[in-house]
């Protein structure tokens, strides 16, 4: 039932092109799709990126960099005034309080470790974020903005496995191709995980939280510092950050036959 209409139309197509003494042309056009925001923020005149509670790699101060970062974006690609402020150190916040629940004899779940080296020793710190009268308080420090905060995981990986690659080949003619050979190889890299977390500053509560993974490999051999590989790595994040609160635009081409 259907061999028949797409012979019809192929014949059609021939011969209109046949009637037309010349082929085809194709142009290629550029479209934005709009993405619109999953955060209405339009209650809120700033946003402060208070600080991340952070771990993996020492060789990123992982909360420094994500507020500079998310500070820049913020600045030239929303709609929001990002208010300049110091860097909250969470990790010291979140121990305090511990300190201060245990020595009023209340229960804990557990002490926060001193260094965070993955999720298990994150976990005691993420009673933080369910603080309101201390969001609060933050808040009404900077007459209720919008809070973004959360955690960070940046970690060293390794593994091991085949990989596919291509490869130049010649045969007896001299003419060329190129082929895939599966070879055995070592990579290492890192992974990031961050948890952003938005609050509601002026009642401290989270009104949404958004959790990403990226991952990110080399060969064993190639030797990249981990700054480069953190902002590598964020750089395919921070989209769909800024999506949460702003409507972003995706650019992309279409072909367009003629």
């Amino acid at each position: 039932m259907t061999a028949r209409p797409a012979t019809t139309i192929a014949s059609l197509l021939a011969a209109t092109l046949l009637a037309g003494g010349c082929g085809p042309t194709f142009s290629e056009v550029t479209i934005e799709t709009p993405i619109q925001a999953k955060l209405d923020v339009s209650s809120f005149q700033r946003v402060l990126v208070a600080g991340f509670i952070t771990g993996g790699t020492e060789d990123v101060d992982a909360n420094l960099e994500t507020v500079r970062l998310l500070r820049s974006q913020l600045r030239t690609k929303s709609g929001v005034r990002v208010i300049e402020a110091d860097i909250l150190p969470l990790q010291e916040v979140a121990r305090e309080q511990s300190s201060d629940t245990a020595d009023a004899d209340v229960p804990t779940e557990g002490a926060e470790p001193e260094r965070i080296r993955d999720d298990r020793d994150l976990a005691p710190y993420e009673r933080l974020f369910a603080n309101v009268d201390y969001w609060k308080r933050i808040g009404e420090e900077y007459q209720g903005p919008l809070i973004v905060t959360g955690t960070v995981l940046f970690t060293p990986h390794q593994r091991a496995g085949f990989v596919t690659r291509e490869e130049e080949v010649f045969d007896s003619a001299g003419r060329r191709r190129v082929i895939p050979v599966r070879t055995y190889q070592e990579r290492k890299g890192y992974i990031l995980r961050p948890k952003f977390i938005f609050i509601d500053g002026r009642t401290g509560a989270t009104l949404y939280t958004e959790s990403f993974r990226e991952e990110i490999l080399y060969n064993a051999s190639q030797n990249t510092p981990a700054l480069s590989s953190y902002f590598e790595l964020m750089d395919r994040l921070v989209p769909n950050f800024l999506n949460t609160l702003s409507t972003q635009k995706i650019r992309g081409t279409r072909v367009l036959l003629r």
